[in-house]
């Protein structure tokens, strides 16, 4: 996944880190709203910081994630 800041950066993520995202069909990773802290995705109930991003952390919810 990339991601582009209002700053100009572009983060690169592997989708391996939110399986949420990883296993959703193409639809409903584009079905996102964005607001100035991160990226929510209603229906795959997955949410993901830009704090999180920087850090780079993955989803914390599950076995072996990125600290």
């Amino acid at each position: 996944m990339w991601v582009g800041l209002s700053d100009g950066r572009v983060i690169g993520v592997p989708l391996a880190w939110f399986p949420r995202l990883l296993h959703a069909d193409a639809a409903a990773r584009a079905a996102f709203n964005l607001s100035p802290f991160g990226i929510h995705w209603e229906t795959l109930d997955e949410d993901i910081s830009v704090a999180g991003l920087l850090a780079g952390r993955g989803d914390m919810g599950r076995v072996g994630a990125v600290a």
